[in-house]
């Protein structure tokens, strides 16, 4: 049985990133080589030395929401709104704080401009007539163990360079690493660049409860891989070029379709050791949190073996965990 303790470890809470480099490509990279089991040390723009002609990258393009308001109930007390999938009209699921919030009670966000219903349990519905007007309430969904409150910057720094696609309620933090030229230095090498869409939800954060993994189910996200990126998986693998997952929803996109052939739709594949990778030659992530689904997903490419000699050692030597921390490319 696989263990939820076995995806245990423990971080000195100084090591969790508060805030992001003003450099994005300015971040350390551990790179992971799983044939020989030997790890080296780098800038993070100097991932290009890793890459060969003919090697593609995969990049999720999601762009984050502003999914994250701040309203008051009748009593004046603070109501903390997470939204997650729109259902119709302009009713969401949504993470409400406190929980003692009712069905029924209205809640007031900008005076008395704007309001929406608790019309559910975890629902809210908006008494407005333009998305647009709900968002505009919204700061950037910063994760929990980032102990601040958004500022301007998050805006810029918690999206990707090549965000594109509106749906997310979290970053797809391996891709914050790149700067424009970068990805200008990687395609003039050779490199091709494959774009994919999965919208990040709550599943990328719902706590595994289970003691057995196995037992635990991913809720269902959205994803989408073009008609050209399926042409550059197939000259990719064609050309004997290696496939880069940047990420892991990047990697769950392409898997998906490696196994169903479906090129959108929704994915609920949870990746855990044993798993048989069908296409991803190589990843880039960060550093996840103990007992998550992400760090099993990890565990599973590299070997829980050479994962957690991997996570030890960024740890001995300082490096920055989390959303806005360092990065490590498993090869």
């Amino acid at each position: 049985m696989l263990k939820l303790t076995d995806f245990d470890y423990l971080l000195p809470k100084e090591l969790i990133a508060q805030y992001p480099l003003e450099q994005r490509d300015s971040a350390r990279l551990l790179v992971l080589n799983r044939a020989k089991s030997t790890i080296e040390h780098c800038v993070f723009k100097d991932i290009i030395d890793y890459f060969n002609k003919n090697d593609l990258l995969v990049l999720n393009n999601t762009k984050v929401l502003p999914s994250r308001l701040i309203g008051s109930r009748k009593t004046g007390g603070k109501v903390e709104i997470l939204l997650l999938n729109r259902n119709k009209g302009f009713s969401f699921n949504a993470l409400i704080r406190p929980s003692r919030v009712k069905i029924n009670e209205k809640i007031i966000f900008n005076g008395n401009g704007i309001s929406c219903e608790v019309s559910a349990s975890n629902q809210v519905t908006f008494l407005v007539k333009d998305i647009a007007e709900i968002y505009a309430l919204g700061k950037t969904p910063l994760p929990p163990y980032i102990k601040r409150e958004p500022i301007d910057l998050d805006a810029i720094y918690y999206q990707t360079v090549y965000a594109k696609a509106q749906g997310s309620i979290a970053s797809p933090t391996a891709g914050l690493h790149f700067s424009e030229e970068l990805l200008k230095e990687i395609k003039a090498k050779g490199i091709n660049l494959g774009y994919v869409t999965l919208h990040i939800g709550y599943s990328t954060f719902a706590p595994v409860k289970s003691e057995d993994i196995t037992q635990h189910k991913m809720q269902k996200e959205v994803f989408s891989i073009s008609s050209q990126t399926q042409e550059l998986l197939e000259v990719a693998q064609l050309k004997k070029g290696r496939i880069i997952a940047v990420g892991t929803t990047s990697l769950r996109a392409i898997e998906t379709f490696s196994q169903t052939g479906e090129t959108q739709g929704t994915t609920d594949l949870f990746i855990y050791p044993g798993y048989n990778f069908k296409i991803a030659d190589c990843l880039l992530t960060n550093f996840h949190l103990p007992r998550t689904t992400l760090f099993m997903l990890a565990a599973a490419f590299a070997t829980d073996r050479l994962i957690k000699k991997a996570y030890q050692e960024a740890i001995e030597k300082k490096y920055r965990f989390y959303s806005y921390g360092d990065a490590m490319l498993i090869i």
